[in-house]
C-alpha cells in the first residue's frame, strides 16, 4: 500500500474510533428538583441538610417557647402601655465543630432568622444595620457579653430607629465516637439569648447524632499497608 494511504487510513480510522468512544467518556450527572414531601438526600460523609434543618427547628423552637413575653420592650416608656414586637440582635452562627459548614452557615443564619420573624412576638433587626453598628463600634460579637459595650452598640443602632431588647448567639459544635473506620458524629446547635435589661441569661439546644458506616471494601482498603 502507499504510504501517504496508508497514514490517511490510520488517520481516519484513529478519527472514527475517537467518534465512538467520545459519548462514553462524557459525564452522566443528572438532577431532579426535590418536591415537598419527597426524601431528601442523606450526607454521606458530613451532615447536610438532613441534620441543620431539625436543629433549627427544635432549638429555636424551645427557646422562643420558654422565653415568655413579660420584658420591657426596647423603647419603653414608664408608665405607658408596651407596644410593638420585642427586637433581637441576632449575632451569627458560630462554628465550632469538626466539620467544614461551607454554604450552609450563612443558611442557618437566614432559617433562625426567619425562624424569629415568624413567631409572632419578636423581630429581628436587620443583618446589616448589626454589622455597621458593630464596625462603627469597632466591636466584635463576643465583646458584647460586656454591658457596656452592649450599651454602646445599643446607643448606635436607636441613632437609625433600631432599638434591640435581647443579643443572640448561635453556635455548633459537635463530638465523635469512633469504631474501627465507622463513626457516629453528634450535633449540637445551642441558642443563648440575653436580656439588655436586666442582663438575664437564657439557653437552648438540640441534639441529632449522626451514624456514618463505611463499606467492607472502603475498611479493607483504609486498613492495607498499601
Amino acid at each position: 500500500m502507499d504510504r501517504r494511504k496508508f497514514i490517511g487510513a490510520s488517520a481516519l480510522g484513529l478519527l472514527g474510533l475517537g467518534t465512538f468512544t467520545q459519548p462514553g467518556c462524557r459525564s452522566g450527572q443528572t438532577a431532579q428538583v426535590v418536591k415537598p414531601g419527597d426524601k431528601t438526600m442523606v450526607g454521606s460523609n458530613t451532615a447536610g441538610s438532613e441534620t441543620y434543618g431539625p436543629l433549627v427547628d427544635n432549638a429555636v423552637g424551645s427557646l422562643l417557647a420558654a422565653h415568655g413575653g413579660n420584658v420591657q420592650q426596647a423603647g419603653f416608656v414608664q408608665g405607658a402601655p408596651p407596644h410593638g414586637q420585642m427586637k433581637i440582635c441576632f449575632l451569627g452562627v458560630e462554628n465550632k465543630s469538626a466539620e467544614e459548614m461551607g454554604d450552609f452557615r450563612e443558611m442557618l443564619y437566614e432559617q433562625i432568622d426567619q425562624r424569629i420573624q415568624s413567631s409572632g412576638a419578636y423581630q429581628s433587626i436587620s443583618r446589616r444595620v448589626v454589622e455597621a453598628g458593630l464596625r462603627d463600634c469597632r466591636l466584635r460579637p463576643d465583646e458584647l457579653l460586656l454591658p457596656q459595650n452592649q450599651r454602646m452598640l445599643a446607643e448606635r443602632l436607636e441613632q437609625t430607629q433600631q432599638p434591640f431588647d435581647f443579643i443572640l448567639y448561635a453556635t455548633l459544635t459537635s463530638g465523635t465516637t469512633r469504631s474501627n473506620a465507622d463513626y457516629q458524629r453528634e450535633y449540637l446547635l445551642t441558642l443563648e439569648m440575653i436580656n439588655v435589661h436586666n442582663n438575664q441569661y437564657a439557653k437552648q439546644s438540640a441534639t441529632i447524632v449522626k451514624k456514618y458506616n463505611v463499606s467492607t471494601w472502603a475498611k479493607v482498603k483504609s486498613w492495607s499497608p498499601l
